[in-house]
């Protein structure tokens, strides 16, 4: 019997893939615990739009994911913090932040966690920070760190 899966299952395969099983296994541990549905053609048409609804909606992601890089690339935040002798700054520039400053600088809502800051910023100047929008876009963000 031919099943299309609705969840990942361990030994079979992953979500939307069709499968051969038997009809037994079909009728007593798939269907049952709603593993999978039997491929035939309302569900197998059903598949082929949600498939293409998915892509639709993976494609308007990364459109809106680039749209963004480009307005990411534009600006520069700026930062303070205090220092002490010699330019030297007391702790460091988070990402935490960087996020709260690109807010209320420019209105972006910006997640620090996509944000990849090794460590803080601990020097004065302008630093060059990578945000992980997309999978497949990552923008840079202009961060100038100044004297408080």
């Amino acid at each position: 019997m031919k099943i299309i899966l609705l969840q990942d299952v361990k030994s079979l395969g992953k979500k939307g893939q069709i499968v051969e099983v038997s009809d037994g296994y079909a009728r007593n541990m798939i269907l049952p615990k709603k593993l999978g549905v039997e491929a035939n053609t309302k569900n197998m048409n059903d598949l082929k739009l949600q498939n293409q609804h998915a892509e639709k909606v993976a494609k308007e992601n990364l459109e809106a994911a680039k749209k963004l890089a480009e307005e990411i690339g534009k600006i520069e935040v700026q930062v303070s913090v205090k220092t002490g002798e010699g330019g030297k700054a007391f702790g460091s520039v988070s990402t935490k932040e960087i996020a709260a400053a690109v807010k209320e600088q420019f209105d972006l809502e910006l997640d620090k966690k996509k944000m990849q800051l090794s460590e803080g910023l601990k020097s004065l100047g302008v630093h060059e920070v990578p945000v992980k929008l997309h999978p497949k876009v990552t923008a840079t963000l202009k961060v100038k760190v100044v004297e408080e």
